[in-house]
């Protein structure tokens, strides 16, 4: 039986934007097979959100949590979310 996709939103607070945490995670979505986008937010966090499988999905959380080695994380919040049809096609950098 084949698992279905779930979507996870994630919420990465620290230093995490202007040392390159976007496109950090879009080389781990890529990896990880994962569908999705990530963007800065204006508050100073990086909002993902993913749809994948659960295993990947936690894989992709324990990345998320390490970051580039120019970052330092503070805290990822993960939520469950809506799957999105527009965003199952790849991974991408989206614009707030």
């Amino acid at each position: 039986m084949e698992e279905r996709p779930q979507a996870r939103r994630y919420w990465v607070s620290g230093s995490v934007q202007g040392v390159g945490y976007r496109f950090f995670a879009v080389r781990a979505a890529q990896r990880l097979g994962l569908a999705g986008f990530v963007r800065n937010r204006r508050d100073g966090r990086v909002e993902v959100y993913a749809i994948g499988d659960a295993g990947d999905l936690e894989n992709f959380r324990q990345e998320l949590e390490q970051g580039p080695r120019a970052a330092w994380v503070s805290g990822v919040a993960e939520e469950p979310a809506e799957t999105l049809p527009r965003y199952s096609d790849g991974f991408s950098i989206e614009s707030e």
